[in-house]
């Protein structure tokens, strides 16, 4: 079966080069369209679509509020990954925060719109830059700080969010540390457990905006 894509985007250019980029490869379907994030709530209904790949700026419902709505109103919610201009933007800061799941820029080349899709689809990996992680340690917080201490973490869990926070793929965490796959999924899934993270997106969130790590 095919990955499928759902395109937001209230930029006719921009549908259009996604959808050129995503449809020339053999594993991948643009299910449908849409201009803005009103509509992805029904589109997701019907179509399904393992992925949407969404703008954070549109005129009648921002990628902020359409992801908290997809997340909020549908069961089992494709992915979200997030599309954007400029990189250090707060919007799309955002848009993780209410549980999207990776970013991705405008200009970035065909084979790193192909690569972010797919990587998203996966979810054991990360797509979190250097600009967003400034941004999250800025929004640091007692709370997140109090939150991080009662997760508790063991040092080996704690060890594998610092390899997260890094954007490693469990197989990578998993060489890193010399121990096989199934363990790393294992720590993974507690650590997200303790965080109340609902994926690991949410966790590096967590960890930055606690200052259990710091960007650099």
């Amino acid at each position: 079966m095919p990955l499928t894509v759902l395109l937001v985007d209230d930029e006719p250019l921009v549908r259009a080069g996604l959808r050129a980029v995503l449809s020339a490869q053999p594993d991948i379907e643009v299910v449908g369209e849409a201009a803005d994030g009103a509509a992805v709530i029904p589109l997701v209904r019907q179509l399904r679509p393992d992925v949407v790949a969404m703008d954070v700026r549109m005129p009648l419902l921002d990628g902020i509020e359409a992801t908290r709505a997809v997340l909020r109103s549908v069961s089992e919610p494709p992915k979200i990954l997030v599309i954007t201009t400029f990189e250090n933007d707060e919007y799309v800061y955002g848009a993780l925060r209410a549980g999207a799941d990776g970013f991705l820029l405008k200009r970035s080349r065909p084979a790193e719109i192909v690569n972010a899709v797919r990587l998203v689809a996966e979810g054991d990996s990360l797509l979190f830059p250097a600009a967003v992680r400034r941004l999250a340690a800025e929004y640091g917080n007692t709370s997140a700080r109090e939150a991080m201490d009662r997760a508790a973490l063991t040092e080996r869990e704690a060890d594998v969010l610092r390899l997260m926070t890094r954007g490693l793929s469990n197989s990578e965490i998993a060489d890193h540390l010399v121990v096989g796959t199934e363990t790393v999924k294992s720590h993974v899934s507690a650590v997200l457990a303790k965080l109340g993270a609902r994926d690991r997106t949410q966790a590096v969130i967590a960890a930055y905006e606690s200052g259990f790590v710091s960007p650099g």
